[in-house]
């Protein structure tokens, strides 16, 4: 005889778990009879070293990066899906997700919904395969500071060795090329305030920054793919 008392309350102890990791960090396990994918979500903006707003919507390095080490580790995950609906961020904490998720073993899929701006570029093509739905938008634009800012020689090659570190990790993780990003970063009438480049979903297919326009179905049927060939 099934004790459906003690049968719901593990259902009901598992969905409360899985609500606490979707507020805590945006992700969330998705399991069926196959295979185990971990969906995490990268939203808002990229919080590193400062404390953001509580009226603004964030991801937390600091909740990423373990929860990566976790994941990569875990035998009962086998892919990751990344979704990304992010303005950008705190350079250091997303470029430091960015080579976290690019150095790992499990298979990994990104997916741009809405925007993948700033740093959220590096991000989307950190993964071994990547998407954007064609309505999505993706911002390339130099590498910019808020505050103070000393105007000697030696900063200005701070945020010029920043931005070469960008450019290539995005090279070295997609098919564009550096010249390709250099001149979207650098175009000066695409942003009425600023230089850089407004693209969208087909562009950036175009330039070899994303690997294929698609949405949740194509990224998830590609994850399982790579899972299935990596078994």
């Amino acid at each position: 005889m099934v004790n459906t008392d003690k049968t719901q309350n593990q259902n009901s102890s598992g969905g409360n778990e899985q609500l606490e990791d979707i507020i805590k960090s945006g992700s969330v396990v998705a399991k069926n009879s196959k295979e185990t994918i971990h969906c995490l979500s990268i939203i808002g903006q990229i919080e590193g070293h400062y404390l953001l707003p509580e009226s603004q919507k964030a991801t937390k390095y600091e909740h990423i990066i373990p929860l990566l080490v976790a994941i990569e580790e875990s035998d009962e995950i086998d892919g990751l899906l990344i979704v990304l609906n992010t303005m950008g961020g705190d350079v250091e904490a997303g470029l430091a997700i960015a080579e976290m998720i690019a150095s790992m073993t499990k298979p990994t899929v990104s997916l741009v919904l809405g925007g993948g701006h700033s740093i959220g570029v590096p991000l989307a093509t950190s993964a071994n395969k990547s998407f954007i739905v064609p309505s999505a938008t993706m911002t390339v634009h130099p590498v910019r500071i808020n505050g103070l800012v000393v105007g000697v020689p030696q900063t200005f090659r701070y945020f010029d060795e920043m931005q070469k570190r960008i450019v290539k990790f995005i090279c070295d993780h997609s098919e564009a090329s550096p010249d390709k990003i250099n001149e979207l970063m650098m175009r000066p009438d695409e942003m009425a305030t600023d230089v850089g480049s407004i693209i969208d979903g087909d562009e950036a297919v175009r330039y070899g920054i994303i690997d294929s326009v698609g949405g949740l179905s194509d990224a998830l049927a590609a994850l399982r793919d790579m899972i299935g060939e990596r078994e």
